[in-house]
């Protein structure tokens, strides 16, 4: 099976973001507000990354409204 290869910062960052996320979910976390303040940071990181957000919204888009059609 072809894996599609992810750039090794886009990778790094979703690693981060599970560590931090780990974090703040465990028991009475350390520092509560950095940890949500770091979470926040990397998910808009990885919300907005372009290279996730390659298909075209119009495809997607259009194949929603054929569905609402029917």
């Amino acid at each position: 099976m072809d894996a599609t290869p992810f750039p090794d910062d886009l990778v790094q960052t979703q690693r981060d973001w599970t560590a931090t996320y780990q974090a703040l979910a465990a028991p009475h976390p350390a520092d509560n507000t950095a940890l949500r303040r770091r979470l926040l940071r990397l998910s808009v990181r990885l919300w907005w990354d372009p290279r996730l957000h390659s298909r075209p919204a119009r495809a997607h888009c259009t194949a929603r409204q054929d569905s609402q059609i029917e």
